[in-house]
């Protein structure tokens, strides 16, 4: 049996909590605004965030301070390589008292669950993630068990050169909505983060709840009531189908990167105080929702070609609806 699916906020209610939560965060989080408010827009389409950088830019901080003020309960699973599906699933283990086995939740029972350094673990471990990011369940032992409502699966990776990681397959890459570089702060914020460190005396960022779960399912509800006109919907399919005949890329984009770039472009424009989207959300969404969904051709990757600059040579080239009609 099903819950009932709960009443959607205005917008304008969404954007104002939309701006409470990252005004939250940032008093742990320095910088990372854009990357934050999209990995916030993402939550509320519904999708999983993949955060792709070097290690020691606090990505780990930034996932633990957005859950803490969306109100979810947090898991982090620390992933090594010899981390076991069942590490992530949970598993039935035998008790002597009832003689008989009893399922143990593994901690991606949870309202967001970090996957810390995903790409250090082997790609079968990887892949026990499939099932419950595309359908919010896990089955273990021929039982299937839903996952919490909200669920949201927030990963970080190390860059493929680094020791010691995989690759991750192209399946599970397409199951993340968008992946996010934080990259380095310059020289203002990363003092700002030292003086932070030192006023605060202790290693931990404290962060308050600001809506619950049960909030953020109405958030959810009221960007999918945002409207879309065809010729949006029509830019997202395009984008999406220039990717397959472009002359770098031997794999282009799936149906599922355009219909993520409309969700996302819809939650953009939620968080702007706006019922509509724009081709310009759209515009603005295109890299971290097309980017990771993009095999290059041997020779392109040769060439040092980067899938973002293709996302971005698209963009430049690829006509998108006038904006007439509509005002902020």
């Amino acid at each position: 049996m099903t819950s009932p699916s709960p009443a959607p906020l205005p917008v304008a209610e969404v954007a104002e909590l939309g701006r409470r939560v990252l005004d939250e965060v940032a008093t742990a989080v320095v910088g990372m605004r854009d990357s934050l408010e999209i990995a916030l827009a993402t939550v509320l389409a519904g999708g999983h965030v993949l955060f792709e950088d070097v290690p020691g830019l606090g990505k780990t901080l930034a996932a633990r301070s957005l859950a803490t003020a969306l109100g979810l309960d947090f898991a982090r699973l620390q992933c090594t390589p010899d981390l076991l599906p069942s590490d992530i699933t949970g598993s039935s283990v035998f008790d002597p008292a009832s003689r008989a086995f009893e399922f143990r939740p593994g901690p991606v029972f949870t309202g967001l669950f970090l996957a810390d350094e995903i790409n250090r673990t082997a790609p079968k471990t990887q892949s026990a993630l499939l099932e419950a990011m595309a359908e919010r369940q896990v089955s273990v032992d021929g039982v299937t068990r839903r996952l919490p409502a909200p669920f949201h699966v927030v990963a970080t990776s190390n860059p493929v050169e680094y020791e010691g990681t995989y690759p991750l397959p192209e399946a599970q890459l397409d199951r993340f909505m968008v992946r996010l570089a934080v990259g380095y702060p310059d020289r203002d914020q990363e003092t700002e983060v030292l003086l932070r460190r030192v006023a605060r005396r202790q290693e931990a960022a404290p962060v308050n709840p600001v809506v619950d779960a049960a909030t953020v399912l109405a958030m959810q509800a009221g960007v999918e009531a945002v409207a879309v006109d065809d010729d949006v919907v029509r830019y997202c399919v395009d984008l999406a189908a220039a990717t397959r005949s472009h002359a770098s890329l031997e794999v282009g984009a799936s149906p599922r990167g355009s219909q993520n770039l409309l969700l996302l472009a819809r939650a953009v424009a939620v968080l702007d105080g706006r019922d509509f989207a724009l081709p310009e959300d759209v515009k603005r969404v295109a890299v971290p929702v097309l980017a990771h969904r993009l095999t290059l051709t041997p020779g392109a990757w040769a060439s040092a070609v980067r899938a973002e600059n293709v996302v971005q040579e698209l963009l430049a080239s690829v006509a998108g609806p006038a904006t007439v009609g509509r005002q902020a």
